[in-house]
């Protein structure tokens, strides 16, 4: 482990300033209207990666930009990249009065004061199939934007029973690049890993249910009015949604779906060819942000590492909590740190596993709970960040379809990862590990 650096972790903390103190600063104390919105994201990381590259001045710049290439380069940011770029396609292609149908025949084949559970179900048994929650996100989102339009129920409600269902997912499936990480840096098997996590993830689901389930009925209004909708343009969602509850990988899962929904537009008339094209296009540059935001973390923490600043942070952890269960919270917010840091939480596993392992040596806990510790606070902290992938392509499939939407609204209503982070401290502090 190099020497650690706490000057190297400057970056961050200049993005944290600059993107929470304005957002505060617009939103109430100048009382701006959707003050955290009109933040620009991608010029305050662009601050804070300009910070990193003044800092270790004995490194050429042309040495920096090597770093920072390198670390944009990681197999895990451009997949993710890629999967959005084909998520932007997909809502281009399918479009506005898709997810409207979809909706529409949701709230039809159901009481509707039942829709945003049934939000939270699905999304839940999509991402476990899929293993992403990102793609998770990209499907479910406009529908539940939809839902939301439809049946009166707050759009923040909707949106963040789609995220809760999509990091439930995140944290359990077997084909999960967060349990494939936390596994492999652990040394032990995926089913012992998902025996360990269930028992803390189904109680958080749980609950989650059960309040989502009383906020529904009690706040729903009775506003639906049944709305004629295109059985033919449900056919794009059944599709993906089918795909992935059996586990068909994303990208074949979105490629489906911009495949029957070009299909579909062209053979009924309602869009022409050369404005599908153009409505690709559309939904592609509509993806900027969040790529640009995957593109510049990479790029800041590849410097970050490079200068020492994940290695002060971790002696830090490790020099600070003592004890059994002192060491499995060290743990968690180890790899909690590390995903605020990079905003990714397979990323921050990659990064967390090594001392996380000397930890659970030192504190004797197995590699499966110290695999299930990495990726269940890494999904917490990822499934609530405001600049998270999760959030920005939550925001952006909802802005898309002319829905104004910020990350601080959805927030409060992420139920399952705040109940993710209650089950957690009751099974560290209050259960004791099984040893068999």
């Amino acid at each position: 482990m190099k020497k650690g650096n706490p000057k190297a972790l400057l970056p961050i903390g200049v993005f944290l300033v600059l993107y929470l103190g304005l957002g505060i600063l617009f939103e109430y104390v100048m009382k701006i209207s959707m003050g955290f919105y009109s933040i620009p994201i991608v010029v305050i990381f662009l601050i804070a990666l300009l910070v990193a590259c003044m800092q270790n001045r004995e490194l050429k710049f042309e040495d920096k930009l090597t770093i920072m290439s390198r670390g944009v380069g990681d197999k895990n940011i451009i997949t993710m990249i890629l999967i959005f770029m084909m998520a932007g396609i997909f809502v281009g292609v399918v479009g506005r009065s898709s997810a409207n149908s979809v909706a529409y025949f949701l709230l039809s084949v159901i009481p509707p004061r039942f829709a945003v559970a049934v939000l939270f179900v699905v999304s839940c048994f999509v991402s476990c199939a899929m293993g992403t929650s990102v793609g998770t996100i990209t499907l479910i989102a406009p529908i539940g934007a939809a839902v939301s339009a439809a049946s009166g129920f707050s759009l923040p409600l909707c949106i963040g029973a789609v995220m809760g269902g999509a990091m439930f997912g995140d944290n359990l499936s077997f084909i999960s690049d967060t349990t494939i990480a936390a596994c492999n840096g652990q040394g032990c098997a995926m089913k012992d890993k998902f025996r360990e996590n269930f028992w803390i993830a189904l109680p958080a689901a749980l609950v989650t249910l059960i309040i989502t389930l009383v906020l529904s009925i009690n706040t729903y209004s009775g506003a639906f009015e049944p709305q004629e909708y295109e059985l033919i343009q449900i056919i794009p969602y059944v599709l993906v949604l089918i795909g992935g509850i059996i586990g068909i990988n994303v990208f074949v899962v979105l490629l489906i779906g911009i495949l029957s929904g070009s299909i579909i537009v062209l053979a009924t008339g309602a869009v022409q060819a050369t404005d599908l094209l153009a409505n690709m296009g559309s939904g592609v540059a509509g993806m900027y942000e969040t790529t640009m935001v995957a593109v510049l973390v990479a790029a800041i923490c590849a410097l970050i590492r490079e200068y020492g600043g994940f290695d002060a942070l971790l002696a830090w952890i490790k020099s600070v909590f003592k004890g059994k269960k002192g060491g499995q919270l060290g743990m968690g917010l180890l790899v909690g740190a590390m995903d605020i840091a990079t905003a990714n939480n397979t990323v921050a596993i990659v990064i967390a596993n090594p001392i996380a392992k000397e930890m659970a040596v030192d504190y004797d806990v197995t590699p499966r709970k110290a695999a299930s510790i990495l990726d269940t606070f890494s999904c917490i902290f990822q499934g609530i960040i405001p600049y998270g992938a999760q959030m920005l392509v939550a925001v952006s499939a909802v802005t898309e379809m002319g829905f104004d939407i910020s990350a601080f609204q959805i927030i409060p209503n992420l139920f399952y990862p705040f109940m993710l982070l209650i089950s957690s401290l009751v099974f560290i502090f209050l259960i004791p590990e099984r040893k068999k």
